[in-house]
Parts: C-alpha cells; sequence; structure tokens
C-alpha cells in the first residue's frame, strides 16, 4: 500500500501540526498490512511520530519533517537514555519491537533542538527547570536504578532530552538516503536491534550541541553502515552497549559491525567505542574512510566502572586530517563517574572483578593521518588489565610542525597528560605489534613505552630524527624487540631506556642480542 500525507490532510507550510495527519496515515498503512507513507516536498511541522511495522517512512526530495519544539507534546516512554534503561521524553521519531521498518528518501528530517539545548546549558549553570512531562518522567522513574554516581546533567531535574530518532528491540531495520539534523540529544539511536543496514545517511549537528552523537549503536547486533556522512558536535559513530551494573544486567552487547566508505567532518571522535560498553563490543571492522578535523579518529574509552570488554577491532584503509590524536584507547577514562570513588585514579593495580573492562585484539592497518596537533597515538590500559594485542602495520602519522601549536589531551586519563606534536604514547599494554609505521614529531621520540609487556617493533621510523632524541623510548617494561633499517643505522642512538630487564636488538644486516 502506498500512502501520501497530503491525503489524510497534511499541510506542507511550516507552521501547521500535522502529528495526527502523519499518525493516522501510519496507522492505515500497516492494518492495511504495510507499505510506503510518502512525504512529499515541502515543510512539514509535527510532534511525535510512532512507526510500525512492515512501514517505509519515505521523504522526497525536497521534504523536511520539523518537529515542534515544545517539550511536553513529546510524552514519557520506556527508552535506554545515556546506557540506562529508565523513562524518557519520547524521541522524535520512535519505533519499539518493530519488524521490517525503513526511513528513505531525499528529505531532511529536522529536530529543532536549539531549544533543548538553552535547558541543557542552564542545567549545567545549576538553574532548576521543570516541565509537566519532567514530572510524569521522575514518578515513573521512582525505584530505578539513581546513575547519579556517573554525573549526568540532567538526572536531578529528569529533563532526559530525547534522541531525534530511536529503535528499539526491532528487527530488520533500514535507513538510507535521508539527512537526520539539529537533534535534542544524540541524532540516531538504534538500541537491542537485530540486522540493521544504514546506507548513504547523513548525520548532521551544530558544533556545540550538548551530547550531539551522530549515530549511537547501543546493544545492537549485524549492523552494515556504509557511505555516510558525518558532521556533528560529539562523537559521529559511537558504539555502546549499556553503562555499569545497568549495562552489565541486561547483557547483550553490540556485535558483528561494518562500516565502510563514510566520511566524517568534525566531532569529538570519528568511529568511537565506549565509554558506555557495559554489554560488550566485539567483531568490528571500518573501512575505506576518512576522517577530516575530528578531535580523535579512532578511539576507544573505558574505565574502571564499566566491566565487559571490547574486543575483535579491524580498522584498515582509512586517511585522517587535522585530527587532534588519530588512534585513542583508554581504560582509564575520568568522565562519567563516581568522584567519590578512590578506584577510579589509583595509579596501583586493584583486584580484577566483574567491573575491570577488557580491551584486546586491535589491529590498525593501512592508515594515513596528517596534520595531527597532539599525539601521534595514544594508548593507556590499566596496571591490572593492560591493553592485550595492539598490531599497527603500514601506518604513516605526521605530526604538526606549528611551533604555536598548544596540544592538549590526547584523550582524558585518571591525570592530566597534555602532549602537542608528539609521537605515539604506551601504557600498561601487553603485546604491541608494529610494522613498517612511520612517524613524524615535532618534538620528541616516535614511540615511548611505559609498563609494556612483549613489545615488537619492526621498521619504525622517523624521516627527521631530532638531535639528542631517540626514535624509541622504554621505561618500566620487559621483552621489548626492535629491528629494522633505522635500527642498524643509528644503533645505540635509536633508543634510550629507562628500568627496563631486557631489549631485543635485531639489526638490518646484523642478528639478534640482548641489552
Amino acid at each position: 500500500m502506498e500512502i501520501t500525507i497530503t491525503k489524510y490532510g497534511a499541510v506542507g507550510d511550516g507552521s501547521t501540526i500535522n502529528t495526527t495527519h502523519i499518525a493516522k496515515a501510519i496507522k492505515d498503512c500497516a492494518e492495511s498490512g504495510g507499505g510506503t507513507v510518502y512525504i512529499p516536498s515541502g515543510t512539514f511541522l509535527t510532534g511525535p511520530i510512532e512507526l510500525k511495522s512492515n512501514i517505509t517512512l519515505f521523504l522526497e526530495a525536497g521534504a523536511t519533517l520539523l518537529f515542534t519544539d515544545e517539550f511536553d507534546a513529546y510524552p514519557p516512554v520506556s527508552t535506554r537514555w545515556s546506557g540506562y534503561e529508565c523513562y524518557g521524553f519520547s524521541p522524535l521519531i520512535f519505533g519499539d519491537s518493530l519488524t521490517n521498518v525503513s526511513i528513505k528518501g531525499k528529505g531532511i528530517i529536522d529536530g529543532q533542538g536549539k531549544a533543548w539545548w538553552k535547558i541543557n546549558h542552564k542545567l549545567k549553570q545549576g538553574q532548576p527547570y521543570s516541565t509537566v512531562v519532567t514530572e510524569q518522567i521522575r514518578e515513573r522513574n521512582q525505584g530505578l536504578l539513581d546513575p547519579k554516581s556517573t554525573n549526568l546533567v540532567e538526572w536531578d531535574s529528569q529533563f532526559l532530552r530525547p534522541p531525534l530518532l530511536q529503535l528499539k528491540n526491532c528487527e530488520r531495520v533500514t535507513l538510507e538516503g535521508v539527512t537526520l539534523q539539529n537533534s535534542p540529544f544524540w541524532n540516531t539511536h538504534l538500541v537491542y536491534c537485530n540486522n540493521v543496514t544504514v546506507h548513504d545517511v547523513a548525520f548532521k549537528n551544530p558544533s556545540d550541541t550538548p551530547n550531539g552523537d551522530g549515530f549511537d549503536v547501543d546493544s545492537c547486533s549485524n549492523v552494515r553502515i556504509s557511505n555516510c556522512h558525518f558532521d556533528v558536535g560529539d562523537d559521529c559513530l559511537c558504539l555502546k552497549s549499556g553503562i555499569n551494573e545497568d549495562g552489565r544486567r541486561v547483557g547483550r552487547p553490540t556485535e558483528n559491525v561494518t562500516v565502510t566508505n563514510c566520511t566524517m567532518l568534525h566531532g569529538h571522535g570519528g568511529v568511537v567505542m565506549g565509554s558506555e560498553n557495559s554489554g560488550g563490543i566485539r567483531n568490528v571492522t571500518v573501512s575505506n574512510c576518512v576522517f577530516i578535523g575530528t578531535d580523535r579518529g579512532i578511539r576507544i574509552k573505558t574505565n574502571r566502572a564499566r566491566g565487559a570488554y571490547i574486543e575483535n577491532i579491524l580498522v584498515n584503509n582509512v586517511f585522517m586530517e587535522d585530527v587532534f590524536c588519530p588512534f585513542a584507547i583508554n581504560s582509564f577514562y575520568r568522565y562519567g563517574v563516581d568522584e567519590n570513588d578512590e578506584t577510579m585514579t589509583l595509579n596501583e593495580a586493584i583486584p580484577v572483578t566483574e567491573k575491570t573492562p577488557v580491551v584486546r585484539h586491535i589491529k590498525l592497518s593501512n592508515i594515513t593521518a596528517k596534520n595531527c596537533r597532539a599525539a601521534a597515538g595514544f594508548f593507556y590500559g590499566l596496571p591490572e588489565m593492560p591493553v592485550e594485542g595492539i598490531l599497527m602495520h603500514n601506518i604513516h602519522v605526521e605530526m604538526t610542525m606549528d611551533p604555536q601549536e598548544k596540544g592538549g589531551e590526547p584523550d582524558m586519563v585518571k591525570e592530566i597528560i597534555t602532549m602537542a606534536g608528539e609521537g605515539i604514547y604506551a601504557k600498561y599494554i601487553n603485546g604491541l605489534e608494529m610494522d613498517r609505521v612511520r612517524v613524524e614529531t615535532r618534538q620528541g621520540p616516535a614511540l615511548a613505552l611505559d609498563e609494556v609487556k612483549e613489545a615488537e617493533i619492526v621498521n619504525l621510523t622517523m624521516k627527521n630524527v631530532h638531535s639528542n632524541t631517540p626514535v624509541v623510548t622504554v621505561k618500566h617494561s620487559d621483552d621489548v624487540f626492535l629491528s629494522g633499517r633505522q635500527v642498524f643505522q643509528l644503533e645505540k642512538e635509536y633508543f634510550s631506556k629507562e628500568n627496563s630487564s631486557v631489549i631485543h636488538i635485531g639489526g638490518y644486516k646484523s642478528g639478534v642480542e640482548s641489552r
């Protein structure tokens, strides 16, 4: 069945509210067995839209769905908000427990998020805020797990801003061709979905959008993302699976995800995993993508409260430019934690429990990054649970040579570490393999190892070696193997070591010796 919303009385003048007309069109289409609901060219103002099974919502070129910014038009619904199962404002487009649901076309879906962002800024300044719906949300959330320990700005007010699009517990989901922009909170959020195809979609938010992620894949399986464009105010594409006890209770991972042929223009991270990873994240491939101007490129973040795992991540054929740090793996992520929990920032190893996250089996290959500003890479595990198995092959990173670059934090670990135009920093890592990696720094070595075990560094080079600065520095590390042409050429000037037991040297022409 094919239905056009204008036949149900919808008017695309940008000021007439069309909520009931669109709902009636979707209802009739679903009751007839399914089909396509067409949004023709024009600007159709509406309140929340609830999708049904076996429905395609199709926006023609020139069509805009413009959502009202009257907050109380969005009643409370059961959702997952910032990793917690709770109630919140209804997403602007919403679907729960559906099969065969699609949004397609060349039109625009606009959340008019500015009014929502203003309230978020007021809450950050300590100003109170309440509406009829926030009080309804508060009543429904009584008795649920209190997430205050994660420093959520909105929790006291219960002004739990909605995503522009959320599909929950859905099977066979397709998003294709449309532009989603100006979301009140996260732009697009899929949670507990299976068999998802997202193709040729544009995710857009202004750079100052609070929590303005582009696309959040949350405890979903078998997801294919291709030919999409991101230009947002937070993480571009983010893989999540719930937070802390609540995420471990649900225990549903995000798994079997492919990302290819995407462009990321601005955002806190290009492809990000975590920090809400308490159900696990595994089996992810990223290929043939371009990141321009994102703060970080590939980013993995977790901490001692999350537990679960992030594993089996393959990244291949990626170009980055003007990023802050192209690779960041951080098991000590300091945001969203209970500031009264001293274990979050302890230097010493603590007992391994269900809260201890495992990060392992990360492969990065065929990647070029130019004009990076802070660090060429930043890998930081936990003393009780080092990151295990990082492989880097055929990678070229050029740092900015601008002497005025002040840099900053490559990632937010327990202490503030500021870097500017520097190389790869690795701490608490077991099993680091590098082969044909070239790093050009403005200052400092290409690679700094600290508390690293079993590192095999083959053909790590700097074309422009700084005077009185080794290519590799090694501290408090064991079983480090260095080999390649530049090791032979520079000999003792290639590396320095401090409190490290054994460094194996395999020269370009020589055999292997230990020092």
